[in-house]
C-alpha cells in the first residue's frame, strides 16, 4: 500500500525543520510556550529534545508530563502566511535516564542532527527528553488538514521503515 501524500508532507516539513514551540503547563495550569532545536528519533518514532535543568519548561515537564510541539513551515516574504505547512504533536514526555541506552539513542539521533552541539551534551544540568507522539493535527496548506493517532505519526517519523 502506497503512502498518504500527506504523511510524506508531514515527514518533509519535520525534516526541513529544526526547532518548535513547546506548549507546557506551569505549577498553576497555565499554558507556557518556548522554542526549543528537535531531533527525531526514526527508529522509536519519536522526537528528542536536549533540554537545561534551569529551563521554566524542563520543571514544568517534569510535573506534567503532557505537552504540545508545534512545527510551522517558514514563512516567505510577500507570501500569504495562512496556507503554511504546520502540525500540532500532542506529546507525552519521558526523561532519559544519564548513561542509559535511552540516552544513548538519544544522544546520537540529537547529534545526528545537531553535530555541534556535542559540547553541550557534557553539561550536567542538560537531560535528553524523549517526546513520543499520542497524536497530532497537521495543515499542509489550505483544505488539506486532518487529525493523526499515535501510529499515523510515527509512522511520519519513519518508525518500523526499512534501515
Amino acid at each position: 500500500m502506497s503512502e498518504h501524500s500527506l504523511t510524506r508532507a508531514l515527514r518533509e516539513l519535520l525534516s526541513r525543520r529544526r526547532t518548535a514551540a513547546l506548549g507546557t503547563l506551569d505549577p498553576d495550569g497555565g499554558p507556557f510556550v518556548s522554542m526549543v532545536p528537535f531531533a527525531i528519533d526514526a527508529h522509536a518514532g519519536s522526537i528528542v529534545i536536549h533540554i537545561s535543568a534551569l529551563a521554566a519548561h524542563s520543571r514544568h515537564l517534569q510535573s506534567s508530563p503532557r505537552a504540545t510541539l508545534l512545527v510551522c513551515e517558514a514563512e516567505v516574504d510577500g507570501e500569504p502566511v495562512h496556507a503554511l505547512a504546520r502540525v500540532t504533536l500532542s506529546v507525552d514526555a519521558a526523561w532519559a535516564e544519564p548513561g542509559s541506552d535511552d540516552a544513548h539513542q538519544c544522544r546520537s539521533a540529537y547529534l545526528a542532527r545537531f553535530p555541534e552541539a556535542e559540547p553541550m551534551t557534557a553539561l550536567g544540568d542538560f537531560r535528553f527528553v524523549r517526546l513520543q507522539p499520542s497524536g497530532a493535527r497537521q495543515v499542509a496548506g489550505f483544505g488539506a488538514a486532518r487529525s493523526l493517532d499515535a501510529a499515523e505519526v510515527a509512522q511520519a517519523l519513519g518508525a518500523g521503515a526499512a534501515p
